[in-house]
């Protein structure tokens, strides 16, 4: 089930300008005059099409209908503020399985169906003046039959290389490079939360990796999963997924150091370390577990912790 106020939550992220900002970031684009035409229903259909990559939460598939600021924008925020972007176009949750309903109006309907509930987009007729068009927006339950539930909101696209981008949700312009900062400070928590947890995850997968081979692995790759084909061994031991062997996770860089052996018999230790990729973006604490197990962070300004940083949970 989608919430009403999803939308109100995407107005209050972006931020509001008049009318007038909307034509200066159209203002670099081509004028109607000189670009190649398009046919009558062109932003309908970039508009049902990015609408059904936001259902699916399909990265790939949405970066195509954002400008080009956007679209580099997009590529550098944080994996979960990318999906929380998709899922306020649909006010669903979970990823879905979008499909054209027929109607009778002959206004095109994106149903998404997920596994915790389903929306339908019906996309009403276009307002095309020059370079920008503007288009309503029914979202609404499709087991609702009094319309209680249905949301309506104006969405408006720009013509950019000979194509229709979105540009904003009602009269909140979509300017991803002014909300990038604030977005990764709200999901900064989030990254560092689970950077942690990818110190204790490949902590665990150490300890599992020496009981199972008697020693310690040479690196966070022999933790990772096994060649195609071949079964877990001490070169693939499959205790960890490709992200997260490959030293890299949600913002994060990871290393593992083996230290603390010693010719007399003492078991080798080891050091586990996790800093932001982007300091100020990804994450501001660096993260670090000592030899003796216990996890430490601080503010480093992006440099690799130590055991002399405040001890944390």
């Amino acid at each position: 089930m989608f919430r009403c106020a999803a939308f109100a939550v995407l107005a209050s992220a972006l931020p509001l300008f008049a009318s007038v900002v909307a034509a200066q970031e159209s203002s670099s684009v081509p004028n109607a005059k000189t670009a190649a035409v398009s046919a009558p229903d062109a932003p309908t259909a970039a508009l049902r099409d990015a609408l059904s990559a936001a259902c699916s939460q399909s990265e790939q598939a949405f970066t195509k209908f954002l400008t080009m600021r956007n679209a580099e924008t997009f590529a550098h925020l944080t994996p979960p503020a990318r999906v929380a972007l998709m899922k306020r176009f649909v006010l669903l949750n979970q990823p879905g399985k979008p499909s054209l309903l027929p109607t009778g109006s002959g206004r095109p309907t994106v149903h998404c169906e997920t596994p915790g509930g389903a929306a339908e987009l019906q996309i009403g007729g276009a307002e095309v003046s020059d370079n920008l068009a503007f288009l309503p927006v029914e979202v609404r339950e499709p087991t609702d039959t009094t319309g209680s539930s249905t949301i309506r909101v104006q969405m408006g696209l720009v013509r950019e290389n000979n194509g229709w981008k979105l540009l904003s949700v009602g009269l909140v312009l979509l300017d991803l490079p002014a909300l990038a900062f604030e977005w990764d400070a709200a999901e900064m928590e989030s990254t560092e939360r689970a950077a942690i947890d990818g110190v204790k995850k490949i902590a665990e997968a150490v300890e599992t990796y020496r009981r199972s081979y008697a020693r310690l692995p040479e690196s966070l790759a022999k933790l990772g999963p096994a060649k195609r084909g071949s079964a877990a061994g001490p070169d693939g031991a499959g205790l960890l997924d490709q992200e997260l062997a490959s030293g890299t996770r949600m913002g994060y860089r990871f290393r593992y150091v083996i230290s603390g052996g010693s010719d007399l018999g003492a078991p080798a230790k080891y050091e586990i370390a996790a800093t932001p990729e982007t300091y100020g973006r990804t994450g501001r604490r660096s993260f670090f577990r000592d030899t003796n197990g216990g996890m430490h962070g601080a503010d480093r300004q992006g440099a690799v912790g130590s055991e002399v940083d405040p001890r944390i949970e």
